[in-house]
């Protein structure tokens, strides 16, 4: 065996002992490194005689060639160890019975929102959507609220740093009565060559579900929360029809008879008269206890010229409720944050 071939063999012998490809990188550099065995070969030819170089130089290649095969083959042996390691580590028995995909469910405000929306269109209400970020006509003017209204200041209503055509800062909604004025507004549009020719427009019945947005945090008040507000609107509509509504509304929704509904009298700046609705249940944890569940009253005649109709010719009642506190009642929920706080233990509860 000559001297190459010892190289080639010692090199081998290196690369074979090698047990982390980090240690094998190093055993490299001993042969193949800038002051390696093979390079300081490569080096010493510059010596020779000019007939000599290119044969040894050949020769030198071609070691050169044989050890960084051997060095490859170090290389793939150790991977695929390393591959063999990571596959018995996470090594799956397949005779395991198989894991259970979790399923979700709705938040309970969606449900009481799904069922408030199914109960009211049972009676004949749409359901209407609109913008979370409203003008200050829509929000306020439109439900005749007047210019110092508190309801208009930063500490009641968030703002946005937009303002509209009229130069009025756009805010978040604090309710969902603008769609109230958007859809009846647009009833009335729609209607109003069948009116102008001498028909009758058809009533207006429609919710207005969706989040809004007030200054106000605490175990019963959230920044952000749901309102669902309602409007019927017809030519002999009356407080009457208000109580039957919302009276087989909660017969409904609560799913017992067992309860009475109180009409307490209140200031609304979009209704007069207006009115608090409670309620009191016969049995149950709360039985005895008035409950406030919404805000109702006849529409103001500003508020219906706002809407594009005549108050002489059209009447009719508003109310507005919060999903959350009817879920919070509905569910036996103490705390309105949790139902904002995404803990999943709290809301697996209603899968």
């Amino acid at each position: 065996m000559n001297d190459l071939d010892q190289l080639v063999a010692a090199a081998t012998a290196d690369f074979d002992a090698a047990p982390t490809p980090a240690e094998l990188e190093n055993a490299k550099a001993r042969f193949l490194g800038k002051s390696g065995r093979v390079t300081e070969l490569l080096k010493g030819l510059a010596a020779l005689p000019p007939e000599q170089k290119k044969t040894r130089g050949a020769e030198i290649n071609q070691l050169k060639g044989r050890i960084e095969a051997a060095l490859q083959a170090r290389r793939e042996r150790l991977a695929d160890a390393e591959l063999q390691a990571q596959l018995q580590a996470e090594a799956l028995d397949v005779t395991l019975p198989g894991r259970g995909r979790g399923t979700g469910g709705l938040h309970p405000v969606s449900r009481t929102i799904e069922r408030i929306e199914a109960i009211f269109g049972s009676m004949g209400f749409d359901v209407a959507d609109g913008p979370e970020i409203e003008t200050d006509w829509m929000s306020f003017t439109a439900l005749n609220n007047p210019e110092n209204h508190p309801a208009r200041s930063m500490q009641d209503t968030f703002y946005v740093d937009l303002k509209d055509e009229h130069g009025a800062w756009l805010n978040l909604r604090p309710h969902t009565s603008p769609m109230q004025v958007r859809y009846a507004q647009a009833h009335a549009r729609k209607h109003a060559p069948a009116v102008a020719a001498g028909q009758a427009m058809p009533e207006i019945r429609v919710i207005a579900p969706g989040r809004t947005y007030r200054v106000d945090s605490d175990a019963t008040h959230s920044p952000m929360f749901h309102q669902c507000e309602g409007l019927w609107i017809g030519e002999n509509v009356s407080f009457k029809d208000l109580k039957v509504v919302f009276s087989d509304f909660v017969r409904q929704f609560f799913e017992t008879d067992d309860f009475d509904v109180r009409f307490r009298p209140s200031f609304f700046p979009f209704t007069e008269p207006s009115a608090e609705i409670d309620i009191a249940f016969g049995s149950g944890p709360l039985a005895g206890r008035w409950l406030e569940v919404a805000g109702s009253g006849q529409v103001h005649p500003n508020v219906v010229r706002n809407f594009g109709l005549d108050p002489q010719a059209h009447i009719g009642f508003a109310f507005g409720m919060g999903p959350d506190r009817l879920a919070m009642l509905r569910y036996g929920i103490d705390d309105l944050r949790l139902m904002f706080d995404g803990d999943l233990r709290f809301l697996a509860q209603f899968r």
